[in-house]
């Protein structure tokens, strides 16, 4: 999606920038809910996302059951998963969802919300990538996006406040919203859990923005 010619790592983005590990483990779930929501995950994703292990809070719990989904999908047929991703997300024509951030907050595609997310991308120094094709809006490219603001991945990493900034006009303002959409999906299976997963995190990064105001 987007993203700048400078792509650090998680690791190495914290040893360089000494980030704390709560921002670590933040960085690394923005990027893995955008890796699922761009393409069905393969195997080797699968196998990761099996491996995680939740707790007794409510989000712990969501972190298993997801872990629960992606074991059963590696029992099953793969072509059964790209097949959700298909429906869910491209469709013929378009499928059951549009995750764009114009569609939720204008009603339609390349709307004023996006204009603003790329006047945004500019000052912060994020670069569309060559050969992408969707509008800069869809919600795994703003999920990555969130991910390079905290890591430094693109021109420098960014302070809370512009963190916060950038969350509430991009994300927190629409992504809920689709995130419970993706939990009720007609076509959602092992994406139903990626909703629930979803929409308890971005609750829990706008509780914690508001306590930093």
């Amino acid at each position: 999606m987007a993203e700048t010619g400078r792509n650090n790592g998680l690791a190495d983005a914290a040893a360089d920038l000494e980030l704390a590990d709560e921002d670590v483990l933040r960085a690394h779930w923005y990027g893995l809910l955008a890796a699922v929501l761009r393409a069905a995950p393969d195997r080797a994703r699968l196998d990761q996302l099996a491996g995680l292990v939740g707790d007794e809070t409510d989000f712990g719990a969501d972190v298993s059951a997801l872990a629960d989904a992606a074991q059963a999908a590696l029992a099953a047929d793969p072509e059964n998963l790209r097949q959700e991703h298909f429906d869910l997300f491209i469709g013929v024509g378009r499928g059951e969802l549009l995750p764009y951030g114009s569609y939720y907050l204008a009603g339609f595609l390349y709307e004023k919300p996006l204009a603003q997310l790329r006047a945004d991308m500019r000052r912060l120094g994020i670069a569309r990538a060559e050969g992408v094709h969707e509008p800069e809006d869809h919600i795994a490219a703003v999920m990555e996006m969130m991910s390079g603001l905290i890591t430094g991945a693109f021109v420098a990493a960014a302070d809370l406040a512009t963190q916060r900034q950038f969350f509430a006009a991009h994300l927190g303002s629409w992504a809920p919203r689709f995130f419970e959409d993706l939990e009720t999906a007609e076509c959602a299976g092992f994406y139903r859990s990626v909703g629930r997963v979803g929409r308890r995190f971005l609750a829990i990064e706008s509780a914690a923005f508001e306590m930093t105001a």
